[in-house]
């Protein structure tokens, strides 16, 4: 615990890097590695040999991002794979940040969760320094810095790209921001989607989206690109009806973050199966 209350900054990464350092070691129990992690191979780790191809992770797969008439939908499937097999079945890929606010994490699973996490404590930890709350755009540069210093890792193959989705107040909108993995930023104004299956996702959003669309609408429309990247994608998962394991689906619109329910989830892809039979 940090018990000096003068923190000197805002940015909790960088009062942990002065006060515990520690606690910022990376795969043990820390948070997001700094720029000079990992300039040489990881330990133990032959020379010549990448991290990846050394030590087995597990990767996340898709998720994707979509604006509607009120707000933004984040979401992903829950599967992680490990080779060439089913890593784990019910990973979380998507993480609510604030009250106006969500990340969806694609690429090694455990570097992906620990970002998220901290992500989560930066926000809240800067809001309460400042005693002000971040903007959207600051929460976005704030993930853009983060990947940036990750870049010696994303380097030897531990790669980690997110989607950044919030309802910005002064806007009136919601807001979808895209990453590539050395930090750069780019706002989409409609939808996007990452991952392995993140190609046949946008494929499908391509040809169900249009402005404007309403809750219910862009909701069908995440759940069939979704259902189509599993289908052509073999390390995306799709909807589990026996081991009763769906899709993450957040909605973030003025009101704040709302996690769709499992049996909301269900009923759209019931949906779905019964129009594919047609």
């Amino acid at each position: 615990m940090l018990n000096d209350r003068d923190y000197g900054s805002s940015d909790f990464v960088e009062v942990l890097r002065q006060k515990r350092p520690d606690l910022l070691a990376p795969f043990h129990g820390g948070g997001l590695p700094t720029r000079t992690h990992y300039t040489a191979p990881l330990p133990d780790t032959p020379s010549g040999v990448s991290a990846s191809s050394a030590i087995d992770f597990l990767e996340g797969t898709t998720v994707l991002a979509a604006v509607y008439d009120e707000g933004v939908v984040i979401a992903g499937d829950r599967q992680a794979t490990d080779g060439f097999q089913v890593g784990e079945r019910r990973i979380q890929k998507v993480y609510e940040i604030d009250a106006s606010s969500a990340v969806a994490i694609a690429g090694v699973a455990g570097l992906a969760i620990e970002m998220a996490k901290l992500f989560q404590v930066q926000v809240e930890f800067y809001e309460k320094i400042e005693g002000t709350m971040l903007s959207l755009d600051g929460k976005a540069n704030y993930l853009s810095n983060w990947l940036r210093s990750n870049l010696n890792m994303a380097l030897q193959g531990l790669v980690v790209v997110p989607i950044f989705a919030g309802y910005d107040s002064k806007q009136g909108q919601g807001r979808i921001f895209k990453y590539d993995a050395i930090g750069g930023r780019y706002d989409e104004s409609a939808y996007y989607a990452i991952g392995s299956g993140g190609k046949d996702a946008r494929s499908t959003l391509k040809k169900l989206y249009r402005p404007a669309m309403s809750r219910d609408e862009i909701l069908k429309a995440v759940s069939e690109a979704l259902w189509d990247a599993a289908d052509e994608d073999l390390g995306t998962g799709g909807p589990d009806l026996i081991r009763e394991i769906f899709p993450t689906i957040k909605v973030i619109d003025q009101t704040g973050v709302l996690d769709i329910p499992d049996s909301e989830v269900k009923a759209l892809y019931t949906e779905l199966l019964e129009r594919l039979k047609e």
